[in-house]
């Protein structure tokens, strides 16, 4: 392709093309979870959040899979917070307020959080004893419809040049417990290494939603195991003592 190259990820490179950007796939990704981003994407358009509108799903002369959407203009709240680090807290509040706003927020016709968890358990590599433990405690937990992001992080969020705030990357958009979608946030700072901006988060989090501390970390066992179908070895022992924390209260 000839347009620029304006972020690369494991099996997908991100293209702007003027006002559109094209999220190109490799070849061997799997169409149906192409299909189903762009779904999810659509679906979260029509909730009203400021999110990059999807034009289509193209198939590029090389064969190739792209999603074509909106371009949206700005720094990310990961470039924003690394290039400004003495307002990392005002930045880290803004985060969590963006995120609680989505929370408000629901989209029916997506997938449900409890039946992806639920999927993700079983794929886990865990064994029987555990996965049964852990399925025991998703059921145990409260059924909430809230739109979630599922990859909820600095970089998926896109400040504009007039102070807007636009989130992206709605591959594994739910609807389910906002909670769950917190501890995720939290387990992916931890995953990171930043161990001081994930209980920063965590408290605030808690704080600004009235939610006690207690209750998110219930989901951090699920979430753990959810991560562990990445199959990253560097993250596996961490992922594993999370899984542990259920060995049980």
């Amino acid at each position: 392709m000839s347009y620029n190259e304006i972020a690369t990820r494991p099996n997908k490179t991100i293209y702007r093309d003027g006002d559109v950007c094209y999220k190109v796939f490799a070849a061997d990704y799997v169409k149906s979870d192409i299909f189903n981003e762009a779904l999810n994407q659509t679906r979260v358009e029509e909730t009203g959040l400021f999110i990059p509108k999807v034009h289509e799903v193209k198939k590029l002369d090389d064969g190739r899979l792209a999603i074509v959407m909106d371009y949206v203009e700005g720094k990310s709240l990961a470039a924003l917070i690394q290039e400004n680090p003495s307002k990392k807290g005002e930045y880290l509040k803004r985060f969590i307020d963006i995120q609680l706003a989505m929370h408000k927020l629901t989209a029916p016709e997506l997938n449900k959080q409890r039946d992806k968890f639920s999927r993700k358990i079983e794929l886990s590599g865990l064994d029987a004893t555990t996965r049964y433990e852990l399925h025991a405690r998703l059921d145990s937990m409260p059924k909430h419809k809230k739109l979630c992001h599922g990859d909820f992080n600095p970089t998926n969020v896109i400040i504009t040049s007039d102070d807007r705030a636009c989130i992206i990357d709605w591959s594994h958009a739910t609807i389910g417990n906002a909670s769950a979608d917190t501890a995720r946030t939290y387990l992916l700072f931890k995953l990171a290494g930043d161990d001081k901006t994930a209980e920063d988060y965590m408290t605030l989090f808690c704080k600004k939603a009235d939610t006690a501390r207690q209750y998110v970390d219930q989901w951090l066992p699920v979430v753990a195991a959810s991560q562990m179908v990445k199959g990253k070895p560097q993250e596996r022992e961490m992922l594993a003592n999370w899984v542990n924390v259920c060995q049980y209260e």
